[in-house]
């Protein structure tokens, strides 16, 4: 088995989690600092350009956790939705497809949300709102460059309000390597201290779980899902990630680095 290096992009890694990661990992910040022969696990610096990063890694003789085609199945919510279609919020993936008489709706990227100016950038009442929000994120210079797709507001069982109307609801992270949770945690970190209890993601139903991972892992093998309970009380599958480039949320980054570590090394 290759040895695994954690290769960081310095400027946006948070040192608590670069020195988690340096008690169980070589590490390195420069891609050209990669050996022969190592197993490639970016984190924070597996984007922009990840088609680029990947040729870098195998040219250097390495070989990355995820391919580049790999990255595209969570990179792009086209890709994944129909995984997911009967668990996650409904999608339409063109403005002029969504009903006349539906919503509310929520509008992102292929990618990426403005879920921090929520009440102007991603939520939207009704299709003529849809149509507005969509253009704020057309001009957008980080969303504008993505596709841009509508999914039904599905109401979630809200903890509190953030800025802009953003509503913070119960909501947990799971880091998934071959099939197998790495460690899994509270998803608002930003919102934490506002709370007056603490949330673990053991109320998630294992059941449920296993369905996500067992349709999603086939096509990928570090990889993060979002998972929040319903305002009914179920479960929905928010959102699908890289495991290369997702933050944290509120799991411990030692544990994280250990676990990792244990289930790449023999």
């Amino acid at each position: 088995m290759p040895d695994p290096v954690i290769y960081f992009r310095s400027r946006l890694v948070e040192q608590q989690e670069l020195a988690a990661a340096t008690e169980h990992f070589r590490v390195v910040t420069q891609r050209t600092h990669v050996r022969p022969g190592e197993l490639v696990i970016p984190r924070y610096s597996a984007l922009p350009e990840n088609r680029e990063l990947c040729l870098d890694i195998v040219e250097l003789g390495a070989v990355p956790i995820n391919t580049y085609r790999q990255h595209c199945y969570v990179a792009d919510v086209r890709n994944w939705y129909y995984d997911l279609a009967d668990i996650t919020p409904r999608t339409w993936f063109a403005l002029d497809q969504i009903p006349a008489n539906g919503g509310p709706f929520i509008l992102k990227g292929a990618t990426n949300s403005r879920k921090f100016l929520w009440d102007s950038h991603m939520f939207a009442k009704d299709k003529r709102a849809a149509g507005e929000v969509f253009m704020r994120l057309a001009q957008d210079s980080h969303i504008g460059v993505q596709p841009i797709y509508v999914r039904q507001y599905v109401p979630l069982h809200n903890l509190t309000t953030g800025l802009n109307g953003l509503p913070v609801s119960e909501e947990y992270r799971f880091m998934v390597l071959d099939g197998q949770v790495v460690a899994s945690g509270f998803y608002w970190t930003s919102h934490v201290d506002e709370l007056d209890r603490t949330y673990s993601s053991d109320a998630v139903p294992l059941e449920f779980i296993q369905k996500v991972i067992d349709r999603v892992s086939r096509h990928i093998r570090f990889w993060v899902f979002d998972v929040a309970r319903t305002a009914g009380g179920g479960w929905m599958v928010i959102e699908l990630n890289d495991g290369a480039q997702s933050g944290l949320s509120e799991i411990d980054p030692r544990a994280f680095y250990e676990r990792l570590a244990k289930m790449l090394t023999p």
